[in-house]
């Protein structure tokens, strides 16, 4: 009978993964003499810098004192963050009433609750929610935070905002909790089965006609302060600026992407002047002439203030760039997509909206962020011609007598804010593209 000798187990450990934190580190970090080398000197000037910025930041820094000569009697080698708290609300709402700041927060909270369904996976139809969220949002919004009296168009788009803004949450609160829309949901509330589609139209629209009478016999009684926008200031300015011209461009550059590639020559011939004229000088010189040219073209008696002349040329001047953005994602579309939608019987209009721009869009997404950041760092240029915007509620802390001559930290505290805000849009176009992506991975 043969004999079986155990076999000798290797001693030879097996390789690192590259997926394990010691097998990437040797592998980006520690792969050469060399990498090893680069790999200690940057560790000891993140380490220098670090301490540096700690010391002087957080060990070293005064947090409570009444003007910057008690910083220095109390640290001379540290920061003064005292200042920058002493200022917070003027960074966040410029010189707006301080009373009144709860309109500013509400409007930041009903814009929240407006996009929230945006967000919940169960809710249907959400581009109905985006699209009334960028074009009823701002009269609500804006009269929140303007105020003053309500003529009839006004009251008819806070109405309009208003039904939209209960019919959203609403639709969101039956979508996450049954799967349905608010229209699809109205037969079960009353107890009606098998409901022709005809019929549940009729339903929707006539519970949309009771609630916009209800809500415009209600909204008529009451009204807010007014509020003149050179009260308007600090980050509150700087979102209102951005935001409007975050929402106004893309829908522009959209109209003039497709108007360079019109067939029909005076479309394009403008459109294409249009855009190069914005394009061909920088935002500054754009904003001096809105606050001196515009005035010149408006009729007589018609006068615009110098914020919506700001955001006005924003507006413009980022869609003229998100033309081109736009133009370059419609170049990647292959012609057999326009093609095939020409086959089946779609117009041009057809194929734009379900074909063609749904998947530019997609491709899209990293340089339309990319612009949207652009814009909202762009928006400092306001402090120039006068608007308190956070850059300029920043610099007047160093002009405030108890802190005078406060510069570098006041400074730092903004770029932080401005780091944190494009960091979480830029995080978010990540998140977006993944989601948006129909590519295999490997």
């Amino acid at each position: 009978m043969a004999i079986i000798k155990p076999t000798k187990r290797s001693t030879i450990a097996p390789p690192l993964s590259e997926t394990s934190p010691v097998g990437w580190m040797k592998k980006h970090l520690f792969s050469s003499t060399l990498n090893t080398l680069l790999t200690f000197v940057t560790l000891f000037l993140i380490y220098i810098t670090v301490k540096g910025l700690w010391v002087w930041g957080i060990a070293d820094a005064v947090w409570v004192a009444d003007s910057r000569r008690e910083c220095f009697d109390i640290s001379m080698d540290g920061a003064c963050w005292a200042g920058v708290i002493a200022w917070l609300d003027s960074i966040f709402y410029g010189r707006y009433p301080r009373d009144e700041l709860w309109r500013i927060n509400l409007g930041i909270l009903l814009l929240f609750v407006w996009m929230a369904p945006l967000w919940l996976p169960r809710v249907k139809a959400k581009i109905y929610i985006g699209l009334t969220t960028v074009f009823l949002y701002p009269f609500l919004s804006g009269y929140l935070f303007s105020g003053g009296d309500k003529g009839i168009f006004m009251q008819l788009m806070l109405t309009a905002a208003i039904v939209c803004l209960a019919g959203n949450t609403i639709h969101a609160t039956i979508g996450v909790f049954t799967g349905h829309s608010l229209p699809e949901f109205l037969p079960r509330l009353f107890g009606i089965k098998d409901v022709q589609e005809k019929t549940l139209h009729n339903m929707f629209f006539t519970l949309i006609a009771v609630s916009f009478v209800a809500v415009f016999m209600w909204q008529m009684g009451w009204g807010v302060e007014k509020i003149p926008w050179t009260k308007w200031g600090g980050l509150f300015l700087t979102l209102v600026i951005s935001g409007v011209g975050i929402a106004s461009a893309l829908p522009g550059g959209i109209i003039l992407a497709l108007g360079r590639r019109s067939k029909m020559p005076v479309v394009r011939v403008l459109s294409t002047s249009f855009i190069e004229l914005f394009r061909s000088v920088p935002l500054i010189t754009v904003l001096f002439m809105a606050t001196t040219m515009f005035p010149l073209f408006l009729p007589e008696g018609f006068v615009l203030n110098k914020l919506v002349q700001v955001i006005i040329a924003v507006c413009l001047f980022n869609a003229c760039y998100l033309a081109e953005v736009v133009r370059g994602g419609l170049q990647t579309i292959p012609k057999g997509q326009f093609e095939g939608a020409h086959t089946v019987g779609l117009g041009y209009w057809q194929t734009m909206s379900f074909i063609i721009m749904p998947q530019a869009l997609k491709h899209m997404i990293p340089n339309i962020v990319g612009n949207f950041i652009s814009l909202l760092k762009d928006t400092t240029l306001v402090s120039i011609i006068g608007l308190f915007d956070v850059l300029g509620m920043l610099r007047s802390i160093s002009k405030d007598l108890p802190w005078l001559g406060l510069h570098r930290e006041p400074l730092i505290f903004g770029a932080i804010l401005f780091f944190l805000i494009c960091f979480v849009m830029s995080k978010y176009s990540r998140h977006l593209e993944a989601k948006l992506s129909t590519e295999h991975k490997n």
